[in-house]
């Protein structure tokens, strides 16, 4: 349910992620690189370890007690990840081990079947190689065309060549909700109604929205979306695939084998119910737990407060590092932006930077961040990139640009 967002106890939060008291040669960690992979409050891992210790045991294959226990678990966080994003139930929420397999699977059980010569798939020049690459690759495969929509000068989606590109050639339009390089914040709603306005589905890759702001797939007009654990203080080796119940009662399954089969024959066999129709073999019993318990644990912080402290910080983040000439920040401006900064610092590649960061305790992810057409268009061949989450602090932030200023110094 939606609340007013107040500002968060980041001092009593902090206390749930015993990582965050981690220190390097008397210096305490700055956890920055939450976009790749954020951390794991106690509540969290004791699920997974309360998993292990009192009912560890595969699910849909025993009439045991422990099975009867871990069955209705598994399938209750099912109904926890469905509340938690506004899906329907859980014949709409399939557990993947992350938003790279569920991006695969709906491109291979629905894009290897319907896709053909003539057909369009539309994408975004930011997008993450998890959808970039797929689509580009069942393209190959089928005869199917990518086209991109372009980005203007500020980092944002062009809706100007959206509108153009988006066609009753169109059978598909995957756009990442929340750039994890530029920050972004895309109309992923408004693409939704070019798309259905041309009879093509809608793909959100919600990877980096999921975790810090409330999104609703009713809302946002998603015929699939996914995101993974990790990002949103859950384990890692476990995503989410939600799509629309009947595009799933129509596609076929990505992969075959026990579980999501209902009868076989030696000749033929037919599968089982949503969502297990699409979970072959032993499924991810403890991640998709915990998951559900990370659900509970964001819930309780509140999401709007989580986006609200999110957007502080990568707007101070934005503001310090700015405040040189010599450093580019790539996107939007810091007002108007997801929770992390992309930047170079002239004259220092961004892996010497993330280094000379790493002497300060300060962890940053370099690199191309999986987009590298994107970086392409920005004309770097890499940035350091920053990236806050609930227990972050401004403090934090100074430590950031304190130890840029090092580098500054070094390389002058």
């Amino acid at each position: 349910m939606s609340q007013q967002a107040q500002p968060l106890d980041v001092e009593r939060l902090r206390e749930d992620f015993p990582i965050l008291q981690r220190e390097f040669d008397g210096t305490q960690l700055v956890y920055l690189d939450n976009a790749a992979t954020s951390q794991t409050p106690e509540p969290v891992i004791d699920a997974i370890g309360d998993y292990y210790r009192e009912y560890n045991a595969n699910v849909h294959r025993g009439i045991h007690q422990l099975s009867q226990e871990a069955s209705v678990a598994y399938e209750e966080a099912h109904d926890r990840v469905a509340e938690f994003i506004g899906a329907d139930g859980r014949e709409e929420i399939v557990f993947t081990k992350n938003t790279t397999e569920s991006m695969n699977l709906v491109a291979y059980a629905w894009g290897l079947n319907e896709l053909g010569p003539g057909d369009e798939v539309v994408l975004t020049e930011m997008e993450h190689h998890a959808s970039l690459v797929t689509w580009q690759q069942i393209a190959k495969r089928t005869g199917a065309d990518c086209r991109y929509i372009p980005i203007t000068d500020e980092g944002r989606l062009d809706m100007d060549a959206a509108r153009e590109l988006i066609t009753d050639d169109t059978a598909m339009v995957s756009a990442v909700h929340v750039s994890n390089t530029l920050g972004t914040i895309n109309p992923v709603g408004e693409l939704a109604d070019i798309a259905h306005d041309h009879g093509a589905y809608m793909f959100v890759d919600a990877a980096q929205s999921v975790p810090n702001r409330p999104v609703d797939v009713e809302a946002l007009g998603a015929d699939f979306l996914a995101f993974s654990g990790h990002k949103m203080c859950g384990p890692t080796g476990i995503g989410v695939l939600y799509g629309k119940q009947q595009i799933l009662e129509e596609m076929e399954p990505y992969l075959y084998g026990g579980e999501m089969i209902l009868k076989v024959t030696f000749e033929d066999s037919t599968w089982n119910e949503l969502p297990w129709k699409y979970e072959a073999g032993t499924p991810l019993i403890s991640q998709g737990i915990a998951l559900a318990e990370a659900c509970d644990y964001l819930d309780d912080v509140g999401m709007e407060n989580v986006e609200r402290h999110e957007a502080e910080l990568a707007e101070y983040a934005h503001a310090r590092l700015t405040e040189h000439d010599d450093v580019e920040v790539y996107g939007p401006p810091g007002d108007d932006r997801g929770g992390l900064v992309a930047f170079n610092l002239d004259g220092v590649h961004a892996h010497d930077l993330s280094s000379i960061l790493n002497d300060s305790a300060v962890a940053i992810r370099a690199g191309d961040h999986c987009t590298q057409p994107l970086h392409e268009v920005l004309g770097a061949t890499a940035s350091a990139r920053a990236s806050f989450y609930l227990y972050n602090t401004r403090e934090e932030v100074d430590r950031l640009v304190e130890a840029v200023d090092d580098a500054r110094q070094l390389f002058a």
